[in-house]
């Protein structure tokens, strides 16, 4: 009885899908469907390298922001002074640091490659805040 139930269902499932199809029709739909599995494959492998080209791409995009400010002068009131780092996925980017004293302020910039100073030494400020950056991904 439950055999009978089941290949009555393939057998309208089969029919529904066979509807209005002659023997010439339902080979040229078969051959349709299959350039079109063809073509999505083929499509699926472009996309799926274009994917992979942005997303090696995405690793030199800035990612990560570190931001501190700080009094570094006894002599000044607030925390006027900043460093503000800019950081890609390899830690690779740049740091800003602005020095505000009474009479005047200096900005300074360092590139930073793998989170370390390239051609200076980072100040420990400045390294806080590339630790900072570093866990805000």
């Amino acid at each position: 009885m439950a055999l009978t139930v089941l290949v009555w269902q393939v057998l309208q499932h089969y029919r529904s899908l066979t509807q209005n199809i002659t023997k010439k029709d339902l080979k040229t739909v078969l051959d349709g469907i299959l350039r079109e599995t063809k073509f999505q494959a083929k499509t699926s492998g472009e996309l799926k390298e274009k994917l992979a080209r942005i997303e090696q791409d995405g690793f030199s995009h800035l990612q990560r922001i570190g931001f501190l400010r700080f009094n570094p002068f006894a002599d000044t009131g607030g925390d006027q002074s900043f460093i503000l780092a800019f950081l890609d996925e390899k830690n690779n980017g740049i740091v800003f640091s602005s020095m505000h004293g009474r009479g005047t302020t200096r900005l300074y910039a360092k590139q930073v490659v793998q989170g370390k100073g390239k051609d200076f030494e980072l100040s420990d400020e400045e390294k806080k805040v590339i630790q900072q950056a570093r866990k805000l991904k």
